[in-house]
């Protein structure tokens, strides 16, 4: 079940600030990136603090994987969450750069 005050499940490139961002719950989860040679790195994801333990961050993740796949850029995950995420999802190692 939804919540009403849910505005968004997508993922979105916010490019003026450098990141992606989810929101849920009316709370903003974001991955901060740098554009460099064709890969994309991740220095920092944070999940908003009432988001935290549902999921959200993972979400955000996928997000971020299906939008470097789709501009055909490698993955360099500095962030320990990041770095954390990729081993847990082996199916996306091809995308680390």
């Amino acid at each position: 079940m939804s919540s009403p005050s849910m505005t968004s499940t997508a993922v979105t490139d916010n490019p003026a600030r450098s990141r992606f961002e989810l929101v849920e719950e009316g709370e903003t989860s974001f991955a901060n990136y740098r554009l460099a040679d064709g890969v994309m790195t991740i220095p920092y994801v944070e999940a908003a603090p009432a988001l935290r333990g549902k999921g959200s961050a993972g979400r955000l993740m996928e997000g971020v994987v299906t939008a470097a796949r789709a501009r055909g850029l490698k993955i360099m995950p500095v962030c320990g969450y990041a770095v954390s995420w990729f081993r847990r999802h082996p199916e996306h190692e091809d995308l680390l750069g």
